[in-house]
């Protein structure tokens, strides 16, 4: 496991200073730079992009949506954790839309901060008690108020991959879920691709979302 640079996006300065001193002892981070607002998180991330990003989600300037879509539109493989006050399930799914990797409040616990950034890293997101509500509720809401499933119904995934999907949503890496199955990391890797494929999701999130959706996950 390497060093990761995180860089911490928050208009108030002592939230800010506090973040980056607690995310700097963590053991596998090596270098922490802060931003007060998206904009000037965007420069940081022009001149040199990060592993993982904590995103306040309201701030002047640019708030961290708009910075969130603006990041991994350029830089798909940063990993984009954020923050809020507020834990409303509708602003969180919201933020989830645009392709973040996880939600945190802002009194979260250091041990969870530390627990969000790696798995974010490793597994592609981090789906703690407030995403996996945001997401269940966001899908089920949106699939009756349109009235047909979010996504399409001819949609066929074999008994395997349902299970990978399962396994994925459920936060294991691909090592852990090849060593589960009893098969090679890139058959893990290959059925995962496939699913995406088949679902029409560029990401974790789009996975847990049609998990949601078709009942694996309730």
């Amino acid at each position: 496991m390497g060093k990761w640079t995180v860089y911490i996006a928050d208009d108030q300065t002592l939230f800010r200073q506090g973040m980056s001193r607690l995310v700097r002892s963590f053991k596998n981070v090596n270098e922490v730079r802060v931003a007060s607002h998206g904009k000037e998180l965007l420069d940081l991330v022009h001149e040199k992009q990060p592993d993982a990003i904590l995103m306040d989600l309201e701030m002047p300037v640019m708030d961290g949506i708009e910075a969130t879509e603006k990041v991994l539109a350029k830089y798909p493989d940063v990993k984009i954790v954020g923050l809020s006050m507020h834990n409303s399930h509708q602003h969180i799914f919201y933020f989830l839309e645009t392709g973040a990797h996880g939600f945190l409040l802002k009194n979260a616990e250091p041990e969870e901060v530390e627990a969000a950034i790696e798995s974010a890293i490793e597994k592609d997101f981090y789906n703690n008690q407030l995403t996996a509500e945001a997401l269940r509720k966001g899908t089920l809401e949106r699939k009756k108020a349109q009235g047909r499933p979010v996504f399409q119904s001819n949609i066929s995934l074999t008994e395997r991959e349902k299970e990978v999907l399962l396994l994925v949503c459920r936060e294991l890496t691909m090592r852990e879920i090849s060593e589960k199955l009893s098969l090679s990391e890139k058959t893990i890797h290959n059925h995962r691709a496939r699913i995406m494929s088949k679902v029409g999701v560029h990401n974790t999130v789009g996975l847990v979302k049609y998990a949601y959706s078709i009942g694996l996950l309730k």
